[in-house]
């Protein structure tokens, strides 16, 4: 028996269980299909950006995640520093190189009005994917684990696949399935890039001989090692060639000559716990969608983990693409809307892959990138340097080039303080587009009405006195219109993003 779905979405990992949310939200029949039984526990991405945090505290996730970091930070048995060592507040890293947070000007305009965010939240992925997992089941979500795609076929009116002898037809397939992404692969995306020059790894392991490690980041002759903040937990990398054997798996003596090469320190590996190798290939999709079919997260663009960007580039891919597919299986979408899709995030990718394949180029042994090293550690150890390195890795300078207009036009709506009590952030948890009226308009709410279905109206006054007087959040909190007086150009947005009008005026 064949089964219909709007939406077919290959991979329960963190961007895939989002996307299924938006979708879901919107009222989309979607499935997400998941060859693993379970959550894979391998030692993954740990770091959340602003960005992300952004997301989830939009859809009402924040309280969540933040239960979830607290008690991640409190089972975490941490390594004492060294005697004499004053303790600095971590704030990321480029290139092993530590990032002195206690350095960053937080009075930078940047950091205005981003909502309840503190940092870089460590949140282990498997806790990520089980909170999204969670509010997956909540909205009805069907997630299907252990059930792999074999194949699909691309009539351009719907996607027929197969899961194994089950046939589905569904609207749109969406490939959320890792950097060796079988969708990828069978739809001929092109997927263009560099190979791999490093080889490093990642784990979690009973050891002796540890004492003589250094804690944090470290960068020595031979490669870069990282230790701790937890006793066995280590990375390391080896700037002299890739993997001979990406599958094969990760024995413990990999590990200890490793981890010798590298520090000089030789220990030896007792209980191995989780480990992964990996390296910096490093490629994107020249197009996010053919035909019926589109890629997110890793599918669409690999790199190497330095700065623990993958996951929340691909978050940022998720939020992007639901609302907009949702829009398209609905009817309502304007020509064009699932096109800017890739316009607006292969520019944010093309950063991360340029941004990680930098710190390669910094991290390599030879006295040209030494120089550039030391370069970069001066400009990082001044209050301006670390600031402007931390804007870069928090996520909170992208935004979209939507054409002119208003200065916020592109950028993440700033989370404004209402007159009532709440915040701009705190209405968008349906999933709709949100039309902020700051002075009362009656005008600027009679020429939304006829989008009440799409775009929410909400009037309050700010907090505090601003110059700004209505904006329009898209559902992925990026603003696409604004203005400090009237309402021109409201209506033309209104068009561009969320199609013809509900009824007439």
């Amino acid at each position: 028996m064949t089964e219909t779905f709007d939406v077919v979405v290959a991979g329960a990992g963190p961007v895939g269980l989002m996307l299924a949310c938006e979708l879901r939200l919107a009222g989309v029949d979607v499935l997400v299909v998941e060859r693993l039984a379970e959550i894979d526990q391998t030692l993954k991405a740990g770091g959340i950006n602003v960005p992300t945090v952004q997301s989830f505290y939009r859809r009402g996730l924040l309280p969540r995640l933040n239960e979830r970091r607290a008690a991640h930070v409190a089972s975490l048995p941490l390594l004492p520093g060294k005697a004499g060592e004053q303790p600095r507040r971590f704030g990321g890293h480029f290139a092993g190189m530590f990032l002195d947070g206690s350095l960053i000007d937080i009075d930078d305009p940047a950091f205005a009005e981003l909502g309840p965010v503190d940092g870089s939240p460590f949140v282990p992925q498997q806790d990520v994917e089980e909170i999204l997992g969670g509010r997956a089941a909540e909205l009805g979500v069907e997630v299907r684990r252990q059930v792999e795609l074999t194949g699909f076929t691309d009539d351009g009116d719907c996607v027929t696949i197969w899961l194994g002898d089950t046939v589905i037809r569904a609207g749109w397939l969406v490939g959320c399935d890792g950097g060796r992404s079988l969708v990828r692969k069978l739809a001929g995306f092109e997927f263009p890039g560099l190979d791999p020059v490093v080889t490093g790894y990642q784990a979690v392991a009973e050891m002796t001989g540890a004492e003589d490690l250094r804690l944090g980041w470290n960068t020595t002759d031979t490669g870069v090692y990282a230790y701790g903040p937890m006793p066995g937990r280590f990375l390391t990398i080896e700037v002299d060639g890739p993997p001979r054997d990406r599958t094969a798996p990760v024995t413990a003596a990999e590990l200890e000559a490793s981890l010798h090469k590298v520090s000089g320190v030789p220990v030896r590996i007792t209980a191995l716990r989780s480990a992964t190798r990996f390296s910096d290939n490093t490629r994107q999709a020249t197009d996010y969608r053919r035909g019926r079919v589109l890629l997110a997260g890793d599918a669409a663009h690999v790199h190497s983990p330095f700065g623990g960007q993958g996951l929340n580039l691909g978050i940022g891919d998720a939020m992007n693409l639901g609302w907009k597919l949702a829009a398209v299986v609905a009817g309502w979408a304007p020509a064009g809307l699932l096109d800017t899709y890739t316009a607006e995030r292969h520019p944010i990718g093309e950063w991360v892959l340029e941004w990680t394949r930098a710190q390669v180029a910094v991290m390599r042994p030879d006295d040209r990138s030494r120089a550039m090293r030391k370069v970069m550690r001066e400009m990082m150890d001044t209050r301006d340097g670390a600031t402007a390195v931390f804007k870069k890795i928090s996520g909170i300078l992208h935004r979209y080039d939507l054409g002119g207009g208003h200065e916020l036009v592109g950028a993440v709506a700033p989370d404004i303080e209402l007159s009532d009590g709440t915040r701009l952030g705190e209405h968008c948890g349906d999933g709709r587009a949100l039309l902020l009226d700051l002075t009362d308009d009656p005008g600027l709410r009679a020429l939304a009405a006829p989008w009440s279905s799409r775009v929410r109206v909400v009037t309050a006054k700010p907090a505090q006195p601003r110059e700004l007087s209505a904006l329009l959040v898209r559902p992925d909190g990026f603003v696409a219109w604004a203005a400090d007086t009237g309402t021109d150009g409201l209506g033309d947005a209104l068009s561009r993003w969320f199609g013809g009008p509900d009824r007439a005026l």
